[in-house]
């Protein structure tokens, strides 16, 4: 489902796509909310469906997910993420979210404009909120960082060992890079340049010298399960909603 959005000067723009700064400025708040499980922006995803920007700052963000089940808390945390993006965007006035094509969907497009969190959202099914699953997926994210970051290092000669020695200071400047300091920093954890390359990502500690091969081997194997999943659920999206393209995943 589509809908429309009116440019701030007043033309109209084309069906569920808002123009010029308006859709810069949305997509561009939207790019810094992921999928949780995947740790990927849902734009590039195609999880964005639509957008209706007003002349006057009301925004109405569509969101859509591979299947009918995924799970509430995962679409949850994204609905949520997604309204507090747009909220603080320059000149947005009003925002609303909306989850569609979801078992789920009234609950938590619901308890999001109600700013009522998880668990009272889901009176009586939900027994907390959700951070601490936002912590394990980001310790996940920091995993899979790693063999991102590791690889090429690994992959030049550097052995196993000597990655003990370094710090993310002594890694060359990348994408990869930038995103495990950013995931370290989401969790707390050391993420300067004097930061050990290896540490546990669930105290901080560096990595033994006995258990770098172990360590490296659970980091390509998030890495490799992160990666699988987000290829079957781009896979499924495109099926359910025959290959259509969400808003802002032509930009990525």
């Amino acid at each position: 489902m589509t809908v429309s959005a009116t440019s701030g000067s007043g033309g109209a723009a084309p069906e569920g796509r808002p123009s010029g700064a308006h859709r810069d400025r949305i997509l561009a708040a939207l790019d810094t909310v992921r999928d949780p499980e995947l740790d990927q922006p849902v734009t590039s995803l195609g999880f964005v469906s639509g957008c209706t920007v007003s002349p006057d700052g009301d925004v109405q963000v569509r969101l859509r997910l591979p299947t009918y089940f995924c799970a509430p808390n995962f679409a949850f945390l994204m609905v949520a993420d997604a309204y507090d993006a747009v909220t603080a965007a320059p000149g947005v006035r009003h925002t609303e979210i909306v989850l569609e094509d979801h078992f789920a969907s009234d609950a938590i497009n619901g308890g999001v404009a109600a700013r009522a969190g998880f668990a009272r959202s889901f009176d009586g099914e939900a027994v907390g909120e959700l951070h601490e699953l936002r912590a394990d997926f980001l310790r996940k994210a920091v995993m899979a960082g790693t063999d991102q970051v590791c690889r090429p290092l690994l992959a030049a000669g550097t052995e196993p060992p000597q990655l003990l020695g370094m710090t993310l200071g002594d890694v060359p400047a990348s994408r990869a890079l930038d995103r495990l300091r950013e995931r370290r920093a989401e969790l707390g954890l050391p993420a300067g340049d004097d930061a050990p390359l290896l540490i546990d990502p669930q105290t901080g500690a560096p990595v033994a010298g006995d258990a770098v091969p172990l360590h490296l081997r659970r980091a390509q194997v998030t890495r490799v399960s992160i990666d699988a999943n987000a290829g079957i659920c781009r896979g499924m999206l495109r099926h359910r909603y025959n290959n259509s393209s969400g808003l802002g995943q032509e930009d990525q």
